[in-house]
C-alpha cells in the first residue's frame, strides 16, 4: 500500500488558493469536481516557494541542455 498521494499538476489544472487567517495557513486547491487540498502553514510557505524555485531552475537548465534529466536536489 502506498503512503503518498500523487497528483499530476498541469498548466490547465485549476489551482485556487486562499488564506485561512484563523488557522495561520494557506489552502491550495487543485482541480474542481474532486479537488485535492494542500494546507500549508504560514511558516512553511517560504520553504515551499524556495523548493519550487530550485526545482524550476533545475528543469530550465535541463531544457537548455537539450532535455537531459535534471540533477537531484535534496
Amino acid at each position: 500500500m502506498r503512503d503518498t498521494v500523487q497528483i499530476h499538476v498541469t498548466a490547465d489544472l485549476p489551482i485556487r488558493v486562499r488564506a485561512l487567517t484563523y488557522a495561520n495557513r494557506a489552502e491550495v486547491r487543485f482541480g474542481k469536481a474532486f479537488p485535492v487540498v494542500l494546507l500549508v502553514d504560514s511558516d512553511a510557505i517560504a520553504v515551499l516557494r524556495r523548493e519550487l524555485d530550485e526545482v524550476s531552475v533545475a528543469l530550465d537548465a535541463a531544457a537548455a541542455r537539450g532535455g537531459e534529466p535534471p540533477e537531484v536536489i535534496d
